[in-house]
């Protein structure tokens, strides 16, 4: 595995469209449950955790059994119950395999993107076989996945002007504890650990379509 392409991954510029999705934060705020920067420390802490629980055990399982997409696909999109988080995995899935094609086009490559389009293209599973396809060790992606989660609510945070750039990276770097602790307990989760942590959370995500105006898609 090359570390740099590992880094390329995790990158803000790699274009998976996650740039387009808040993570339930646009309609948390508007509905004022993040008053205050502690607040949000929590939202993005709760945000945390509930990829590694939510989302960890589908990319694991298609990381090591490949030839189980379909079927973790389908599973994704049955657990998936709050149509804005649905439609949202779905089209970030669609999007990585997308990218994956045009930037390291290979015979494997087009073989997923081909699969991924005769199903729902869950982001979950599609990222445990794209980065595998890749070369990228298991550990690595998750903390790929979990990094990108937290970085991509805040930077949210900071379009949406909850925070300016650098409290947003001084609550990155915060979280190093958080994800240090999901990335060690949800290492070896499977699908029968699969659950959902923040139920408030996708209660929320899930009024987003409801709301005035908004910015981002989820």
């Amino acid at each position: 595995m090359s570390e740099w392409l590992s880094w390329q991954l995790a990158d803000s510029a790699f274009p998976t469209g996650s740039f387009a999705h808040s993570f339930g934060l646009e309609a948390a705020w508007q509905h004022g449950e993040i008053p205050a920067v502690e607040k949000l420390r929590d939202f993005v802490e709760a945000t945390i955790v509930q990829t590694g629980y939510s989302v960890l055990p589908l990319v694991n399982e298609a990381f090591e059994s490949v030839t189980r997409l379909e079927e973790l696909d389908t599973l994704a999109n049955a657990f998936l119950t709050n149509p804005v988080a649905n439609r949202a995995s779905r089209i970030q899935g669609s999007t990585l395999v997308g990218t994956a094609e045009r930037i390291w086009p290979s015979e494997s490559v087009r073989a997923l993107k081909a699969r991924s389009d005769a199903k729902y293209a869950h982001v979950a599973p599609l990222t445990g076989v794209t980065f595998r396809l890749l070369g990228l060790r298991l550990d690595t992606v998750q903390r790929i996945v979990l990094y990108t989660t937290a970085r991509g609510v805040l930077s949210a945070a900071v379009r949406l002007g909850i925070v300016g750039s650098y409290e947003a990276q001084r609550l990155q770097y915060g979280c190093e504890p958080c994800l240090n602790g999901v990335a060690e307990r949800c290492r070896n989760l499977i699908i029968h650990d699969l659950s959902q942590t923040a139920p408030l959370i996708d209660l929320m995500q899930s009024a987003h379509d409801r709301l005035y105006s908004r910015l981002f898609q989820s």
